[in-house]
């Protein structure tokens, strides 16, 4: 147990300390915008040569350093919260090799490179979400996989088409007959990753693995692949028709259904993850309106407090003897009020509290979709799907600060825990002030100069405090309800979409493989393969028996015949 417990502290110490040496590094990339590539030519047939690229922007280097810092607190929350594991070291290495499945997706542009990091992610993201090796994490890990791979097979369509260019490379994209498709497969690539519709269904279900991978994952790693995809991909996809109006509508939709299931929702971790994916449909809405820059800012923003928010939100559930349903949590902020504290600094940051890292980043997208040319239905769904935001948050304060107290088992051991208040503190002062610290380097990136009028500049926080007064007044009534309508079943499994992308599916599938079971390997392979030449066979060394025996018969018949005809003769 010792030995686990080193591994993962000195795992997480090298994660930190790689973090804090790069941030000088990539804040001189930002400030002067230099990028570096370095190439080399491995093989070379006819006009199309395998190369090995690497790297080095301000994009890829800050990307890592968020990444590394998040996994380095996750690490060392996981030091204190997973201690009892017998299996801590494994658990460090396969966490170790999805950090650096994701770097190796950030530093190379090249697509059969970056395929390793992508695919690495998916297998990675496997064997931790079967992690606990019970049959509804089995079930959930299937699901996850299956969508992923969805998106390994349109990579591999996409390098395909790019064969046609002679060449791999990300960053020199031009236009050719096959276009289209290729724009087609990255983005139904980049759908699967961040889990945009029809593919929502398996980022609430990931939800079995542990706390800390669910915090890796949810933040900065496994979902923030499809947008990091879109964003090196973007000035290519830029060129295409309708492109950015289809992907507004779809990350719209996305952002409604979430927003809106997460109301409906009484697991805590279900919860969390449905914000994940309203804040991807975030991300995903500010590529739709041409701002990557600013899609780049909130993931950033989003990683830091969202890391944050599960690993408060694992803390409760630990002390709680596991208890997940927030209708029977209340008032822990008697018992754990750091953990508490840290986790509506989160919550506030999510919803876009002023001063707080959200605030930043999630305001200026909104605040840009008022002035771009964008469909006044779908700005009224981003600003309706705010006030969601809003709602559920608050609605999770509420149950931790003065809901009554429901679980007497509540006791806040680990409250006291070096390592767990360390992780926590650190990504709560990175939540506070991350995004002022990453305004300036992303505002040079996009000058754009617009004035608002002070209703609209307004408008943001109006909306955020209607949902903070529709969390007030219905949280203990309407939202927190055990009523089973079928309303509030259509908006609690994702508008039929989890139900939908697993049973129909499965239930297909099977009676598919069934059928062809009984008519093929049962039937005609059979009657054509093993059986059949073995009736034939059979049969004919039967038949051939019967004439052996009938002609051996004959042929003693005919002798007798001719011998006495013989006797007869000579007598």
């Amino acid at each position: 147990m010792f030995t686990n417990l080193k591994a993962s502290s000195i795992s997480s110490l090298f994660l930190i300390m790689y973090s804090i040496s790069l941030f000088p590094v990539t804040m001189l990339f930002a400030m002067n915008q230099y990028n570096f590539i370095f190439e080399w030519s491995i093989i070379q047939v006819s006009s199309c040569s395998m190369a090995f690229m690497f790297i080095l922007d301000p994009i890829s280097l800050s990307f890592s350093n968020v990444v590394c810092l998040i996994s380095g607190c996750v690490m060392m929350f996981s030091s204190s919260y997973m201690s009892h594991d017998p299996f801590l070291k494994r658990f460090t290495w396969l966490v170790m090799l999805f950090v650096l499945s994701m770097n190796l997706l950030v530093f190379i542009p090249s697509l059969p490179a970056l395929l390793l990091g992508w695919d690495g992610l998916g297998i990675v993201s496997f064997a931790l979400v079967i992690y606990y090796q019970n049959m509804k994490s089995l079930g959930a890990g299937m699901i996850t996989v299956l969508a992923n791979r969805i998106g390994d097979v349109m990579i591999l369509i996409s390098i395909g088409l790019l064969v046609l260019q002679g060449h791999w490379s990300i960053i020199s994209m031009w236009d050719y007959h096959l276009v289209g498709w290729t724009a087609l497969t990255i983005t139904l690539a980049a759908m699967t990753k961040s889990a945009q519709i029809p593919f929502s269904s398996w980022l609430p279900a990931a939800m079995a693995a542990p706390t800390p991978v669910s915090a890796l994952v949810h933040s900065s790693t496994l979902v923030t692949a499809g947008i990091f995809l879109v964003i090196r991909f973007f000035p290519f996809l830029n060129s295409i028709p309708n492109f950015k109006t289809i992907l507004l509508f779809i990350s719209v939709i996305t952002l409604l259904m979430a927003g809106i299931g997460a109301n409906y929702e009484n697991d805590l971790k279900k919860i969390i993850a449905l914000s994940t994916l309203s804040q991807l449909g975030v991300m995903m809405m500010s590529l739709g309106m041409g701002m990557p820059y600013l899609a780049l800012f909130h993931l950033y923003t989003h990683a830091l407090f969202k890391a944050l928010l599960f690993l408060c939100a694992g803390m409760i559930i630990h002390n709680s003897s596991n208890t997940q349903d927030i209708r029977h949590i209340g008032l822990i902020f008697n018992q754990a009020p750091l953990t508490v504290t840290c986790m509506n600094i989160a919550n506030l940051s999510l919803c876009g509290a002023p001063f707080l890292s959200g605030f930043y980043s999630k305001d200026l997208i909104l605040e840009l979709s008022l002035i771009s040319p964008t469909n006044s239905l779908m700005v009224l769904l981003i600003f309706l799907a705010t006030g969601m935001t809003a709602a559920y948050s608050f609605r999770l304060s509420f149950c931790s600060l003065w809901g009554n107290m429901k679980n007497s088992s509540f006791h806040a051991k680990q409250e006291k825990d070096p390592y767990v208040n360390w992780a926590i503190t650190i990504l709560t002062l990175a939540a506070i002030v991350g995004g002022l610290g990453l305004q300036n380097i992303f505002l040079d990136f996009s000058p754009t100069v617009f004035i608002l009028p002070l209703a609209l500049k307004g408008l943001t926080m109006a909306v955020i405090l209607l949902g903070l007064f529709v969390a007030f007044t219905t949280w203990n009534t309407t939202f927190n309800t055990s009523s089973t309508n079928k309303v509030k079943f259509f908006f609690s499994t994702m508008w039929f979409l989890a139900p939908i992308s697993a049973q129909p599916l499965t239930k297909v599938s099977m009676i598919l493989g069934t059928n062809l079971m009984k008519s093929i390997d049962l039937g005609w392979l059979e009657i054509l393969g093993g059986q059949g030449s073995y009736l034939i066979s059979s049969s004919m060394s039967q038949a051939n028996q019967k004439i052996q025996i009938k002609s051996f018969n004959f042929f003693l018949f005919m002798m007798l015949f001719s011998v006495l005809i013989f006797f007869l003769l000579n007598f």
